[in-house]
């Protein structure tokens, strides 16, 4: 007679596993994404967070509507829940890579200005 253990194993779909490692990549993906988005335009304090709250759950509804066709819970365990789940590791992303590119549009301002000073003298 199978466990409670067994009888769970035996409902993971093994290519419904594999797939979960596209889905990762996905959501790391949209949160490099929409860390460049944020540094490249400037954006500060709670408006950046606002853009990756607002890109995860974009990247989420458009998993949900074509990849899961509205059944979640068949292709993930958890459910909307891990769908909707940024990850840590995401955060950190984004926030790393959002400070990259704020760092580098400042620098390509701060250039600009020189640029401009050295012409006018």
């Amino acid at each position: 007679m199978a466990t409670t253990t067994d009888s769970a194993a035996q409902l993971i779909f093994a290519p419904n596993v594999l797939h979960n490692q596209a889905l990762t990549s996905v959501k790391f993906l949209s949160s490099c994404f929409a860390g460049a988005v944020a540094g490249i335009l400037g954006l500060e304090n709670w408006l950046g967070f606002a853009l990756f709250i607002a890109s995860i759950v974009s990247t989420s509804f458009i998993i949900y509507a074509i990849n899961c066709r509205g059944k979640p819970t068949k292709y993930l365990p958890g459910g909307l829940g891990e769908l909707v789940n940024p990850g840590q590791d995401n955060i950190f992303t984004f926030i790393l890579v959002w400070t990259l590119f704020y760092g580098a549009r400042l620098r390509l301002f701060l250039r600009s200005i020189r640029i401009y000073a050295n012409l006018i003298h």
